[in-house]
């Protein structure tokens, strides 16, 4: 539909494989319709190209250089012949940008506050603001159930939640963790793949980012030792074997 309608600006490009098809100047903002493309990255000059991800049909990128009107932060490569559509700076500007910078602007400005995240470069914080994908839980929701498989992990953007967890066979749940702006978790069942350790309740009505397993593996891989740092502090909190409100040192 996008396309559709507005099919004089936009043409198809066809990639050969292990073409690159990105080069240093930004022009244009891509779709992929067919093929697989690998995006690298070169993160210190004596560095070998690091990968960071791949795009399949459906997928997009590009909009980087044109947003900033900067040089291409990474490269795009053809992993399988490719059919792209492509949409020229002018036409992406008047038509995309101020809704994507909003949302980049939104996000980006919240990301930067978490302390987690304060060690990432602009680049990659701009990875993870596009990666992130926002939902909404009103007061009461479960937003992740101790027991279940995790798939995802969360940022706090707004309101407050709190974690419960079984402390013993046949008791009830008890609160043993407040999360508020700024707070993330989902993390345990990711770094170890094991179910839901605890679960996680809307307190107040909330707006919660979320990466998917494969952006939290891709994006956040470096932070593990910080998030393991983490997990440590719910561990030895764990052990006391009480209830209590507790605000971890985000």
């Amino acid at each position: 539909f996008f396309f559709s309608s507005r099919r004089r600006h936009t043409r198809q490009r066809s990639v050969s494989w292990a073409r690159r098809c990105v080069q240093e100047t930004g022009d244009n903002w891509y779709v992929v319709e067919s093929g697989n493309l690998t995006c690298t990255k070169r993160f210190a000059p004596n560095q070998e190209p690091k990968f960071l991800k791949e795009y399949k049909p459906g997928e997009a990128f590009g909009e980087l250089a044109l947003l900033y009107n900067a040089p291409r932060a990474a490269n795009i490569t053809a992993k399988t012949d490719c059919t792209l559509w492509c949409l020229d700076r002018e036409t992406f500007i008047g038509i995309v940008k101020e809704a994507a910078m909003k949302k980049r602007e939104k996000y980006e400005e919240f990301l930067k506050g978490v302390p987690i995240l304060s060690t990432v470069d602009p680049y990659e914080l701009a990875s993870i603001t596009d990666a992130v994908k926002p939902f909404e839980f009103k007061a009461g929701n479960t937003i992740i159930k101790e027991g279940e498989e995790g798939s995802t992990f969360y940022f706090l953007e707004q309101g407050e939640a709190y974690a419960t967890k079984v402390l013993k066979p046949g008791e009830e749940p008890k609160t043993v963790m407040q999360y508020r702006r700024g707070a993330y978790f989902g993390e345990l069942a990711l770094l170890r793949n094991a179910p839901r350790a605890a679960s996680v309740i809307a307190k107040t009505d909330c707006l919660c980012l979320s990466l998917d397993r494969h952006s939290f593996k891709r994006l956040l891989g470096p932070l593990d030792e910080i998030l393991k740092r983490s997990t440590e502090v719910y561990e030895k909190y764990m052990k006391k074997n009480q209830a209590q409100h507790y605000y971890p040192p985000y």
